[in-house]
């Protein structure tokens, strides 16, 4: 606006300048210049009215697009701005939500732990009233024993007259005694010595064996109490598995298919699934042979496949078992899954829950490994229920009986016993503590550190000793068998051992001249003892000796 003013002054001031200085030109021409500067002035002065208001206007169009442009950047930044409030306060809201719920989780599980302070302090008050009575018993006791010291420190003056005389009675009849015997005070003292230590082994041996009998009926009362409540509520199937599996074929051309020109087909199956094909002259049937249950289901599979769809060449072998392992794969993440799911056990990593799974085509003496595990995280939360735990170790006695042989079923395989690798493994994965001490403590390898662990080893032991759940192999059946006699043959005077029963019973025969009555009581003792010791059996184990007299004559 200041330049288009300063351009109309501009040419005013020219035009006045030129005026001036053609002035004195125009009084010596004619008067008709003048006429026409004039007019000339006048038309500049109309042309700079013209453009002066043709600048305002523009200036004013120009002021009112800037305000308008003002009020649109006016109205965009307080509806970022609306915006951006709207978005923190509905994060503050996320956020605030969040610490709710922790709060909450915070909060219940301080209830857990107030519960269980509640329990133990009512625990420690019973414990406090039992000590009170029995210390006010040891007052009345000690009494008692002072007044029985009282009578019996006049007991003793009296008692000390006497013995004084009676000393020297003694000495008179020991030397009496001496010359009668022709033997010693020395002699005669050693061998009543050894007669008396004898005689003092022999009845401490038979206490030992009391008190210990009598500790085991007491301890069993309990424990035979909740193992058998345990037993009752739970039902479980009684169940063998083979390991081979057994293909069924609907005629014998299709062995022929499967064999394929010179045995390629076969091949290409058993080097695909990494299981040996049998097919002999039993009919309509091929047997499939692995030590690995999951590879013998996916060669059962991929022969189901292949003979349902009739093309059988090594190309379409390779396909099928393939997209067979894939979906078992599927299948056993899905078992883990519906496993975890009705056991009710929560925050399982994915990897132990494909490990669940993995249990079902595994099998530990003809008993299913995933059937064994689930029976024994019953019977885990049961006992412990039985034994009056709270909920939270209920719980982790359930999830220590699902893991307890999750070793047994990893994907590597280890020096270490199932027992310390699934120790590992859990440890690995970040496992409870008390878990994973239970996982490695269930066979006696590492020391047990808390309540679960016992629960899951007995649980385990019930699991796999009921009749009919496991089918032992011959060969450690024979070698158990054979260890029990050579224990009970090693010891002086058995002239022989027989098991008898599955190995649940033993009879020893001994020889009468040099087992007596009293000794064969203590030899059963000690073979119960040793046995125990030094075996791992299922159940428990009779030891009965023998010892036969025969007196024979001959009449002539």
């Amino acid at each position: 606006m200041e330049i288009i003013i300063g351009l109309v002054i501009g040419l005013i001031v020219g035009g006045a300048i030129a005026y001036f200085i053609f002035g004195n030109k125009a009084k010596e021409q004619d008067q008709t210049h003048q006429a026409e500067a004039e007019k000339t002035l006048a038309e500049a002065k109309l042309k700079a009215d013209k453009i002066l208001s043709d600048a305002e206007l523009k200036a004013e169009k120009t002021f009112a697009e800037y305000k308008d442009k003002q009020e649109a950047f006016k109205k965009q930044k307080i509806a970022e701005s609306r915006e951006k409030f709207a978005r923190y306060k509905e994060e503050f809201k996320q956020e605030k939500a969040e610490e709710l719920v922790e709060l909450r989780e915070k909060r219940e599980a301080l209830k857990e732990e107030q519960a269980s302070m509640k329990e133990e302090r009512a625990g420690f008050k019973a414990e406090l009233d039992e000590v009170l009575t029995a210390k006010e018993g040891l007052k009345k006791r000690e009494d008692e024993i002072q007044n029985r010291k009282r009578l019996l420190d006049e007991e003793i003056d009296r008692t000390r007259a006497k013995q004084e005389e009676l000393d020297n009675q003694h000495e008179r009849f020991t030397l009496e005694l001496e010359k009668i015997a022709s033997l010693s005070q020395s002699d005669a003292k050693q061998r009543l010595l050894e007669e008396v230590r004898a005689k003092s082994e022999s009845e401490a041996i038979s206490l030992r064996r009391e008190l210990h009998e009598q500790a085991k009926e007491d301890a069993a009362k309990d424990a035979r109490k909740v193992v058998i409540n345990t037993i009752q509520r739970m039902c479980a199937e009684m169940t063998i598995e083979n390991t081979v599996s057994v293909f069924s074929l609907d005629n014998d051309n299709v062995k022929g298919q499967i064999i394929g020109r010179e045995g390629r087909n076969i091949r290409a199956i058993e080097a695909a699934t990494g299981a040996e094909l049998v097919v002999d002259d039993t009919p309509e049937t091929i047997v499939i042979s692995s030590f690995d249950p999951i590879r013998r289901e996916v060669a059962r599979l991929s022969l189901k496949r292949l003979v349902s769809d009739g093309r059988i060449h090594p190309a379409r072998i390779e396909e099928v078992v393939n997209k067979t392992r894939k979906e078992l794969e599927q299948g056993i993440k899905e078992i883990g899954q519906k496993t975890v799911i009705e056991l009710d056990i929560h925050g399982l990593p994915a990897d132990l829950i494909r490990m669940v799974g993995r249990m079902r085509y595994r099998s530990s003496y003809g008993q299913n490994l995933l059937k064994h595990s689930v029976e024994t995280a019953h019977l885990c939360a049961v006992m412990a229920a039985e034994m009056g735990l709270n909920k939270k170790q209920v719980k982790l006695a359930k999830r220590a009986g699902l893991l307890h042989d999750i070793g047994k079923v990893a994907d590597e395989d280890s020096e270490l016993s199932h027992a310390l690798y699934g120790m590992q493994l859990a440890e690995k994965l970040n496992e409870n503590a008390i878990v994973v001490n239970a996982i490695g403590a269930h066979h006696d390898e590492i020391e047990m550190n808390n309540i679960i662990s016992p629960i899951v080893q007995a649980c385990d032991a019930i699991s796999g000793a009921r009749p009919g759940a496991r089918r032992e192999i011959l060969e450690g059946y024979i070698n158990r068998i054979k260890e029990l006699e050579e224990i009970a043959k090693k010891h002086e005077g058995v002239n022989s051992a027989f098991a008898m029963q599955a190995g649940r019973e033993l009879r020893v025969m001994v020889e009468a001249e040099k087992v007596s009555d009293q000794h064969a009581d203590e030899l059963s003792f000690k073979i119960s003892q040793e046995i125990q010791e030094t075996m791992q059996y299922p159940g428990q184990i009779k030891i009965m000796v023998i010892r036969e007299t025969r007196s024979v004559a001959y009449a002539r």
